[in-house]
């Protein structure tokens, strides 16, 4: 691979759907790379450090973002959350696309700083059916649910600024509809 990759700014609500419609993503485009992001939270059951986080303290964190490691960082939940720039530096120059999946804070910071970053926001088919997806999980507390709930309602006053957004209501039509959107970009 000669050609530099395609930064993709990938955002939604929390239990929109993101990381289901992503696993679906990498496994059909083998030039798809997901950047690893940093966060401060616990993992949930079935989480691998340095598959769907790298997991570090809250020093580890705050040190790489004093050194400007990160492409962006934000705190949402009183977690923090980050992307390391040199990793997703050297899958951008060996020609990957590389997604950034994050949250709206950081989506927002990235739009600022790379101003044609490929941004696609998924978004729910309802309030309430975001409600049940978070609740179905089982791994958040009431007052975290609401607390997500919450932001969700200000995230969604958001995806207008993305170039583009996606339903996530079917799960096979939200992956074509990125796919999509991807082969048109390249």
């Amino acid at each position: 691979m000669n050609n530099r990759g395609i930064l993709v700014l990938y955002t939604g609500c929390s239990g929109v759907g993101k990381g289901t419609i992503m696993k679906e993503l990498l496994r059909r485009d083998p030039n798809i790379r997901l950047s690893v992001s940093n966060t401060t939270r616990e993992p949930r059951d079935g989480e691998i450090d340095g598959v769907h986080y790298r997991f570090v303290t809250r020093e580890e964190f705050l040190a790489l973002a004093d050194a400007d490691g990160y492409i962006e960082y934000a705190e949402y939940c009183d977690n923090l959350y980050g992307t390391p720039k040199q990793h997703v530096e050297e899958l951008l120059a060996a020609g990957y696309d590389v997604f950034l999946e994050i949250e709206v804070q950081g989506g927002l910071q990235v739009m600022e700083q790379f101003p044609d970053v490929l941004s696609i926001f998924i978004l729910p088919p309802s309030i309430e059916e975001l409600e049940n997806r978070l609740r179905g999980r089982g791994t958040e507390t009431e007052e975290v649910i609401r607390q997500r709930l919450a932001e969700a309602k200000n995230e969604l006053a958001v995806a207008q600024q993305y170039r583009f957004r996606v339903v996530n209501d079917d799960l096979n039509t939200a992956v074509n509809e990125v796919l999509d959107i991807l082969q048109r970009y390249r």
